[in-house]
């Protein structure tokens, strides 16, 4: 991918831009596979809304979006919307795991449903 600062052309700053947001959608993927886990990992439904650790995320996320020349209050903004749109993906996993567990017999695997619910889930 062309460094920002070697774009003569529009065409080479689109290209660019769509290389990173492409780059950024696996990301957010991997992040959502992590909401997965937590979801198949927390025992009771009340653990997935976590203010504590929410607000340690902003301040993570704007922390290392400054340092790396994300003008201030951008990521933060992004943030608050991506972990509140991974509370509602986490709380609708939960739930439709905790309804497998009720309904299953113990020794199907939870990983292999948390996959399973994944690809029926809206992005």
């Amino acid at each position: 991918m062309i460094d920002p600062d070697d774009c003569r052309t529009m065409a080479e700053v689109r290209d660019g831009v769509d290389a990173t947001d492409r780059e950024l959608a696996a990301l957010l993927g991997q992040r959502f596979r992590f909401m997965d886990a937590a979801a198949r990992i927390k025992a009771n439904r009340g653990a997935v809304r976590d203010e504590p650790r929410k607000a340690q995320v902003l301040e993570n996320a704007e922390r290392a979006a400054l340092g790396a020349g994300v003008p201030a209050g951008v990521a933060t903004a992004l943030w608050e919307t991506l972990v509140e749109a991974s509370i509602a993906y986490e709380l609708a996993v939960w739930d439709q795991l905790f309804r497998l567990r009720q309904g299953e017999p113990h020794g199907a695997s939870d990983g292999a449903r948390t996959r399973d619910l994944r690809r029926d889930r809206p992005a």
